[in-house]
């Protein structure tokens, strides 16, 4: 059976929308917890790796150890270019660590807001998007895009919203794992940082309850369509 490793670094923010998918795709499922569990060799072994996402910056190394652990192994992992997936933190980290640059950007991104694709994106597995969409967003920081890496997707905010780097490695900024009927957790999770930014849970909820069963069901097809395009890249 294939293996699926899902590093996670806030409890609720986890493999959602995609793990369903995962698991009729024949992999076998294993959560990492980011400064809990080791971060090993295992990290550049598994057939799947996905890092998720998390409210510290990927530059935080010096504040939590265990990134620079991850940055490393994401080096050697990515060298080879073996299947990998990072969702907000985890692009970043997988960006960082393919020689990119992590910055602030002016305001943070935070709620359903619209994603533009690019015509890389357009014939991406993002190209399974109906546009325009709106996506779930929850950032304040955003990566260049890496050497030899293609831009899949941009919001006026943010230059560069995913990139990939050949069919295997695949780099989202916003949230399409994001189970709606779980947005809950994510309004008590964060809340000091809706607080922070003036935002009231009950816009996002509002947001939520118009768009957020258009965008599961499409983000499904977008990971649907990665993971066919990682079985027929291997078959090979």
């Amino acid at each position: 059976m294939k293996q699926a490793l899902a590093i996670r670094h806030l409890a609720f923010e986890d493999l959602g929308l995609l793990e369903p998918l995962l698991v009729k795709q024949g992999y076998s499922i294993q959560y990492l917890d980011a400064g809990v569990d080791s971060l090993d060799k295992r990290l550049l072994e598994a057939d799947l790796l996905v890092i998720l996402g998390g409210p510290i910056s990927a530059n935080d190394s010096v504040f939590y150890p265990f990134l620079q652990d991850e940055l490393n192994l994401l080096k050697q992992r990515l060298q080879k270019r073996h299947p990998t997936l990072g969702v907000c933190l985890g692009a970043q980290l997988m960006a960082l660590a393919l020689g990119a640059q992590v910055s602030p950007m002016r305001s943070k991104e935070i709620g359903y807001g619209p994603l533009s694709l690019s015509e890389a994106g357009r014939n991406s597995p993002l190209g399974a998007l109906p546009e325009p969409i709106s996506v779930l967003h929850w950032h304040g920081e955003q990566f260049s895009l890496p050497e030899g890496a293609v831009s899949l997707a941009h919001t006026e905010l943010c230059n560069c919203q995913a990139f990939s780097l050949g069919p295997s490695v695949l780099g989202l900024q916003f949230h399409l794992e994001a189970d709606p009927t779980r947005l809950e957790q994510w309004l008590i999770g964060h809340c000091g940082e809706l607080e922070q930014n003036g935002i009231p849970p009950d816009k996002i909820r509002q947001q939520c309850q118009a768009l957020g069963n258009q965008v599961a069901l499409a983000g499904t097809r977008v990971f649907q369509q990665w993971l066919n395009t990682l079985e027929s890249t291997h078959e090979r």
